[in-house]
C-alpha cells in the first residue's frame, strides 16, 4: 500500500533496514518500496533476504542491495558501513530493526546469549546510527527509526537484559531527538507491544502470560511506525491499549510494575 509519502525522498538515495527479512522489518521494507524508496536490506537469513529483494525489485521497480550479515557480531556494523561506502550509496533513512529477546531467569541464562543480545539490540544500533548520522546532518535531511518496545518503559523480570536493552533504545532515541532539532534530521522510536513475528518463537514466549493478552499484526505496527517516522515524530506506540498502559506506568508504584511484569513473563 502506497502511503503517499514518496515526496519526502529522492530516487538517488537509499533506506537501510536491518532485520529486514521477517516480521516488522519485512513489512517496513514493503512500505518503503511502495513509496519508491531504493533499499539496502540487511539480515542474517541469506535466502529470505534475496527472495524479498527479488520480489520488491519486480513489483516496485526499485534498486535493492542485499547485505547478508549477522549483526550480533562485534565488527558487523562497521563492515556494513564500509560496504555501503564502497558501493557509493547515500543513506538518507536508517531503520534499526534487528533485535531479539530471551525468556528466563538471568542467573541461569546463557551469558554468551545475553551479551549477543546486547551487541545486537544496543551496540550495533548505536554504531550504525553514529556511522550514518553525520552525512545526514551535512545534507540537512534524513530520518532514523529505532525499534524499541513497550518493554522500554519498565523493568522486565525474566527478560531483564532484553527490557534493559529496549530502555536504552528509547532513552537514546529521545535524547538524539533533542540534539537533532533544527538539523533537518529526525529520529523516531517505534515501541510495539507483542506482535505476530518470529520474535516470540526465538524468545520462547509462547507459554508466557504476556501472550494471552493478544498480539498485533506486524503490518499494522509497521504502518504506524512508518507514518510516525515520515512525519518526524519522536515516539510511536501502536495500539490504544498499549498507549493507555504506558500512561498508567507513570503513576504506578515501581514495585507494582515489577510484580505485574513478573507475572506476565512467567509461563501459565
Amino acid at each position: 500500500m502506497n502511503l503517499g509519502y514518496s515526496q519526502y525522498y529522492s530516487m538517488t538515495t537509499f533506506t537501510l533496514i536491518t532485520g529486514a527479512s521477517t516480521g516488522i522489518g519485512k513489512e517496513l521494507s514493503k512500505l518503503c518500496a511502495s513509496d519508491g524508496r531504493n533499499l539496502v536490506l540487511v539480515s542474517r537469513d541469506h535466502e529470505k533476504l534475496h527472495l524479498l529483494a527479488e520480489n520488491l525489485r519486480s513489483k516496485y521497480r526499485i534498486q535493492v542491495e542485499v547485505l547478508p550479515k549477522d549483526l550480533s557480531t562485534i565488527d558487523s556494523a562497521k563492515e556494513i558501513y564500509n560496504k555501503v561506502f564502497s558501493l557509493d550509496l547515500e543513506i538518507d533513512t536508517l531503520i534499526n530493526n534487528a533485535g531479539f529477546g530471551s525468556l528466563g531467569a538471568f542467573y541461569s541464562s546463557d551469558l554468551d546469549n545475553q551479551l549477543e543480545m546486547l551487541r545486537l539490540n544496543v551496540m550495533t544500533l548505536t554504531q550504525l546510527t553514529h556511522y550514518f548520522l553525520p552525512a545526514m546532518i551535512a545534507n540537512n535531511r534524513g530520518k532514523i527509526m529505532n525499534i524499541a518496545s513497550t518493554a522500554s518503559f519498565q523493568p522486565g523480570p525474566y527478560m531483564a537484559v532484553y527490557y534493559a536493552s529496549k530502555a536504552f533504545v528509547l532513552s537514546f532515541t529521545e535524547a538524539l531527538s533533542e540534539e537533532l532539532r533544527k538539523t533537518g534530521v529526525t529520529i523516531t522510536a517505534l515501541c510495539p507491544g507483542p506482535t505476530r513475528t518470529e520474535f516470540q518463537e526465538r524468545a520462547k514466549l509462547g507459554k508466557s502470560n504476556l501472550m494471552r493478552l493478544g498480539m498485533h499484526d506486524a503490518h499494522r505496527v509497521a504502518e504506524v511506525g512508518y507514518r510516525a517516522m515520515v512525519n518526524g515524530k519522536t515516539l510511536a506506540v501502536p495500539g490504544l491499549l498499549n498507549r493507555l498502559l504506558m500512561q498508567s506506568l507513570r503513576i504506578s508504584p515501581r514495585v507494582l510494575v515489577r510484580r505485574v511484569v513478573h507475572h506476565l513473563n512467567i509461563e501459565h
